[in-house]
C-alpha cells in the first residue's frame, strides 16, 4: 500500500511540474519572441532563460515539491540545470538554422519548446533527486540519541 501511495505522490508532483513549467515556459516563450526582435535570439534565450528559472524555481520548491521558499543553494544548483538546457535549446534552434535558415517563428518555436519538453524532464528528474530531495528524519530517543528502533520505524 505504501509504495502505491509513493507512486501516487510522486506523479502528483510531476503534474504539478509539468504544469507550473509549461506555463512559465509559454510566457518564456512569448517574451523570447518579442525580445527577438530587438536583440539577437541567443542573448533573448539568456535573458528569458534566466527569469524563467528565478521564476519556475520559487514555484517548483513551494508548489511542485511543498519545499517552502528555497535558498540561494537550490537556486544555483537549478540554475546550473538550466544553464545545460539553455545550451540545448541553443544548440536546437541553431542547428534549425543551418539546415533550414529561412524558417518561420513557428517552426522555430516548435524546435524551442520540443527540445525545452525534453530538458525538462530531466529537469524534473535532477531537481527531484538532488535539489529538493526528500530527507527522512531522523529519529530521537529523548535524551537526544537516535534510536535504531525510531529509524527502523520511519525507514
Amino acid at each position: 500500500m505504501g509504495g502505491l501511495r509513493l507512486l501516487r505522490r510522486h506523479a502528483a508532483a510531476f503534474g504539478r511540474f509539468a504544469g507550473l513549467g509549461s506555463g512559465v515556459t509559454l510566457v518564456a516563450s512569448g517574451a523570447l519572441v518579442l525580445l527577438a526582435q530587438w536583440i539577437p535570439w541567443m542573448a533573448a534565450n539568456a535573458l528569458t532563460t534566466v527569469a524563467s528559472t528565478v521564476i519556475a524555481t520559487e514555484l517548483h520548491a513551494r508548489v511542485s515539491f511543498g519545499q517552502g521558499r528555497p535558498g540561494l543553494a537550490c537556486h544555483l544548483k537549478s540554475a546550473a540545470t538550466m544553464a545545460l538546457g539553455w545550451l540545448v535549446t541553443s544548440a536546437a534552434v541553431g542547428s534549425l538554422a543551418m539546415l533550414c535558415p529561412g524558417a518561420g517563428v513557428v517552426l522555430r518555436q516548435t524546435v524551442y519548446l520540443s527540445a525545452t519538453a525534453l530538458v525538462g524532464i530531466g529537469r524534473y528528474v535532477v531537481l527531484r533527486l538532488a535539489v529538493f530531495a526528500e530527507r527522512a528524519p531522523r529519529p530521537r530517543t529523548t535524551d537526544g540519541a537516535r534510536s535504531r528502533a525510531a529509524y527502523d520505524a520511519v525507514a
